[in-house]
């Protein structure tokens, strides 16, 4: 991933985004075209501390085929995105452009063993659970035994030894402080994602919009 050394994260930032975020595209090739899948995964550590990345595919998925090769796999991770307009600037002469947080996890993809993918699938589901609190967790203890295990029949578990780590959020962090704030407010009055950006931007110089509301609070006395 091509990124600017305005927008690069460092590895541990990079890691840690990922592990929120838990939802990415996995990308392969398989000799003539690349191949992709939307899913859901969680990061682990080996005992040297290397990242790994779990997860699972379905039986006829043909990224399944590629596993147990040396060939590197991407794990594209993206969180959100927003368009800014040139009109937003306090500076002229802009272009259009985009912003957004992404972080690529690289490596070479093994095949997990049943009893290595029982307890992938335990523990992915109890992290996209806890997001749900106070809701009761759900469990595979609530199904059926022969019904799960039909089910588990149906997919293949993975995992991905990341051996590199490349994170990109570009929030605007090569402009001016007038700038920075006028795209953050703009963003503000935006979709979800949009707002997102905002309140990373606002984040990461709080300082800016601080001088702000104290302006306002002094126009206001």
């Amino acid at each position: 991933m091509y990124t600017p050394p305005f927008f690069k994260q460092d590895r541990a930032a990079s890691l840690k985004f990922a592990e929120e975020r838990g939802f990415g595209t996995m990308c392969a090739f398989d000799g003539k075209r690349p191949i992709a899948s939307p899913l859901p995964f969680y990061l682990t550590y080996a005992a040297d501390g290397t990242p790994q990345a779990a997860f699972h595919l379905a039986r006829h998925n043909p990224l399944l085929k590629l596993a147990g090769g040396e060939a590197s796999w991407l794990l594209a991770v993206n969180g959100p995105d927003a368009y800014v307009s040139p009109d937003w600037y306090v500076s002229p002469d802009q272009v259009p452009t985009w912003l957004y947080q992404s972080v690529h996890l690289s490596g070479p993809v093994r095949l997990l063993s049943d009893d290595e993918l029982a307890v992938q699938l335990e523990t992915l589901s109890a992290k996209f659970e806890g997001w749900l609190l106070p809701k009761k967790p759900w469990t595979s203890a609530k199904m059926t035994a022969g019904r799960l295990e039909t089910m588990k029949k149906g997919i293949g578990g993975l995992v991905m030894t990341v051996e590199e780590v490349e994170g990109s959020f570009k929030l605007n962090q090569h402009k001016s402080d007038a700038d920075y704030a006028a795209i953050a407010n703009a963003l503000d009055g935006g979709d979800a994602d949009a707002k997102r950006i905002s309140q990373l931007m606002r984040q990461a110089r709080p300082q800016i919009f601080a001088d702000d509301t104290n302006m306002l609070e002094g126009s206001a006395s």
